[in-house]
């Protein structure tokens, strides 16, 4: 249920003067939208909800900074705090997150049947990408579906440009190897 341009303004007043009641109206009305953000990053839904609630509570720390009188839409505002909320859950956990045994770094695949990836649903890729280790899951949101840059990644993880890009090769290998096992087919010629 959309709210008005009007209700928005009322809700976004009374987030800034620290309303606890249209704190929780705007956290409900973007609630799904977040929590789809907050997937992309996240292993579980457990973990996404946990960055979807750390986000929020940076949006209402800094509503104020929101400048609805500039036409700045309120959703490119709330996911870049997503956004950021993910990667800062990204640095708090890393020391807790195992390095990938030598076995499980993808080696190159050939990904003769390019029609298979369209053959996916969303919901398909998403469980896929949840299953990317925690740095590679990063690097492949940020640079895939974010469209930053290996430079702006390798900033705001604190990592080299050259493990950023090595990251991402590691990501879609990792994928492609997915896809593939996902759809693997009988050899019917060795019957």
């Amino acid at each position: 249920m959309a709210v008005s341009q009007r209700e928005f303004l009322h809700i976004l007043e009374g987030c800034k003067q620290d309303i606890r009641s249209s704190q929780k109206q705007l956290y409900k009305e973007y609630y799904g939208y977040g929590l789809t953000i907050c997937l992309h990053y996240a292993k579980t839904s457990e973990e996404a909800k946990e960055i979807l609630n750390d986000g929020f509570v940076k949006v209402f720390q800094h509503i104020s900074r929101f400048d609805y009188t500039q036409k700045q839409p309120f959703k490119a505002w709330l996911r870049r705090i997503l956004i950021n909320a993910a990667i800062d859950h990204y640095r708090q956990q890393k020391k807790h997150y195992y390095q990938a045994d030598i076995e499980e770094i993808p080696q190159e695949v050939d990904m003769h049947d390019s029609g298979i990836i369209s053959q996916l649903s969303y919901d398909e890729i998403m469980r896929l990408v949840q299953q990317l280790t925690p740095a590679y899951r990063m690097v492949f949101n940020l640079h895939v579906v974010e469209g930053y840059k290996h430079t702006e990644i390798a900033l705001k993880l604190g990592i080299s440009v050259g493990a950023s890009k090595s990251n991402l090769a590691k990501a879609k290998n990792k994928m492609k190897s997915m896809v593939l096992k996902l759809y693997a087919q009988p050899d019917f010629d060795h019957v």
